[in-house]
């Protein structure tokens, strides 16, 4: 149900930029005379910040869940072409108006969540340039280009037309001659369009580089820290996580994939190799229906607390689900919050295997998230940081473990999906730090050529990749795996952040190992907050640390290690 509108009439909708104007020059030209008008001047701007990015959220999603159709993608593209970029001047205005006014320091004082979004548009203010806003524009059209290009692939297979996630599927068949087969069909697919995806690469990063360069910063690296708002680490920190995963994480992967090779019975562990059962089972069906794996999902949360599960059934009652895979939906995942009504859409690509449970309890995380912060005063209070909503999200996956006889009632099944899962955990750390360390290198050097882009891949990846695989003929594959990453080419910078958020997921676990209620409660606390503290803060209250060092990433990853084993 919507929330009353005080600002703006009740049936105000985005038509065009002239509609809107009227609410942004009220905003600017409003006279504020004490702290209380400061603080109502906040509130009318969050309610028209939040109807502009409902509206945007439903352009976006109703073109990632058909890409063919082009009036959808158009619908978009004219709010990014013809109503952001006023907007964003008209932000940068509010923003100054309210930095300058003398009660700020007293809104602060009067309440202390405000410093958190005051310190925000300080930032805002002071990397914004006039100049970018068209750039802006450009990128945010030519980002979701790549998830055109990628919807649209797919193999035949015995007949059947099959999305690369439906395909995907086939890496777990027992017979090795299947999975080899599926495998050369999916990296073919992918390196047809290897070519069109590294000229948008290039493309994105020469236009990102120059807006960087604009808001006078050296790198697009350095200026994306900025934009996201990175107060609590800095480029070092992520450099010695590289170093604390490389150090403390890839000698236990070495040893995990030695054991699969042993287990298998193998002469070369070839990549076609590291998703199937090392006992040759087949793989595991967790579901048929999307209908099916969204009503266990929901028993399963209940079980945890109804709160949660009633947070997915309100969901679904409200056609906020999108999980099957198809073709021409664009791929990956993920959990869209919706400001004005509260309750957020979820999309995925499922087909029927455990990684799609796993993804249905991150997103139901991200949902839960933004349901407990849908009533914080305004709207930047309900936008976290990324490390925070990921913690939501990852916590969610693991702290659910408990429960999963919903979904398995073999108990091998059960033992064997759980096995599973907290592999993925830990070999995503590496990833996580690969493509990371990628990335900087990516902006550190705008002017490399695609060779040297493949070089440097080639090498980052062979640092946070199991020496035992067996590469040998299928190097043109591996100099482009990272391709597949969508946040290389739609969210740069943003992917670190699930390899901190997923330590304090694994932290959050063990406490509520030691104590359910008190680690779930402690857990929802720290989500409610929403952004009124700092990420450290915030972590705190969940009963948790903000680390990335070398030795608590060790005693985390031992840990899982010790459940693994225990399995």
């Amino acid at each position: 149900m919507l929330k009353k509108r005080n600002f703006l009439p009740e049936n105000l909708q985005v038509q065009s930029w002239e509609n809107i104007l009227p609410f942004y020059e009220n905003l600017l030209s409003r006279q504020i005379q004490n702290v209380h008008d400061l603080r109502q001047w906040f509130r009318d701007r969050s309610e028209l910040e939040s109807m502009l990015s409902e509206d945007l959220a439903w352009r976006y999603i109703r073109m990632t869940c058909n890409t063919a159709d082009e009036t959808l993608a158009q619908s978009f593209n004219d709010f990014v072409s013809n109503i952001q970029p006023q907007a964003t001047e008209y932000t940068h205005k509010l923003n100054e108006k309210c930095l300058q006014s003398p009660f700020l320091t007293q809104l602060e004082q009067l309440e202390p969540a405000f410093r958190i979004t005051i310190r925000s548009l300080r930032k805002q203010a002071e990397i914004f340039r006039q100049e970018n806003i068209p750039l802006q524009t450009q990128l945010q059209i030519k980002e979701r280009e790549y998830g055109m290009i990628a919807g649209a692939m797919t193999i035949t297979w015995e007949g059947k037309e099959l999305t690369l996630q439906q395909a995907a599927n086939l890496l777990d068949e027992p017979e090795r001659h299947t999975r080899e087969k599926a495998y050369f069909a999916i990296q073919n697919r992918r390196y047809e369009d290897k070519d069109r995806l590294d000229t948008l690469l290039s493309e994105l990063i020469s236009l990102r580089h120059q807006v960087a360069v604009n808001a006078g910063f050296k790198n697009f690296r350095d200026y994306a820290f900025a934009s996201l708002g990175r107060f609590d680490y800095t480029p070092q920190d992520c450099f010695a996580f590289h170093e604390a995963v490389k150090k403390e994480v890839m000698p236990l992967i070495n040893e995990i994939f030695e054991q699969r090779k042993t287990l298998m019975r193998l002469d070369s562990l070839r990549p076609w190799d590291l998703q199937v059962d090392v006992q040759g089972l087949p793989p595991l069906k967790v579901f048929e229906t999307t209908e099916e794996l969204t009503e266990k999902t929901i028993l399963c949360l209940d079980k945890l607390d109804v709160f949660l599960g009633n947070c997915l059934r309100r969901m679904r009652e409200m056609g906020h689900l999108d999980l099957a895979s198809r073709k021409n939906k664009a791929p990956g995942g993920y959990n869209y919050p919706l400001a004005e009504i509260g309750y957020p859409f979820i999309f995925m690509n499922a087909t029927s295997n455990l990684r799609d449970l796993t993804t249905l309890l991150h997103e139901s995380g991200h949902a839960v998230h933004s349901v407990l912060c849908k009533d914080l005063e305004i709207n930047s209070f309900k936008e976290p940081t990324a490390e925070v909503a990921e913690l939501a999200s990852m916590s969610m996956e693991l702290i659910t473990l408990p429960f999963w006889d919903i979904f398995f009632k073999n108990e091998k099944d059960l033992k064997r999906a759980k096995k599973e899962h907290l592999e993925d955990i830990l070999t995503v750390l590496p990833w996580i730090a690969c493509v990371d360390k990628f990335q900087h290198w990516l902006y550190e050097n705008p002017n490399h050529s695609i060779e040297q882009r493949k070089e440097a891949w080639i090498s980052i990846y062979s640092e946070f990749s199991p020496q035992i695989v067996d590469w040998q003929g299928l190097e043109h594959f591996k100099a482009y795996h990272w391709q597949k990453q969508l946040h290389i080419y739609e969210v740069p910078f943003y992917y670190i952040e699930y390899g901190f958020a997923q330590l304090g997921a694994i932290a959050v676990w063990q406490n509520t190992q030691k104590d359910l209620q008190k680690g779930l409660n402690d857990y929802l606390n720290a989500l409610a907050l929403g952004y009124t503290k700092t990420i450290p803060e915030i972590y705190q209250t969940a009963g948790i640390s903000f680390n990335f060092s070398a030795e608590y990433i060790k005693d985390l990853v031992s840990f899982v290690q010790q459940e693994w084993s225990n399995l």
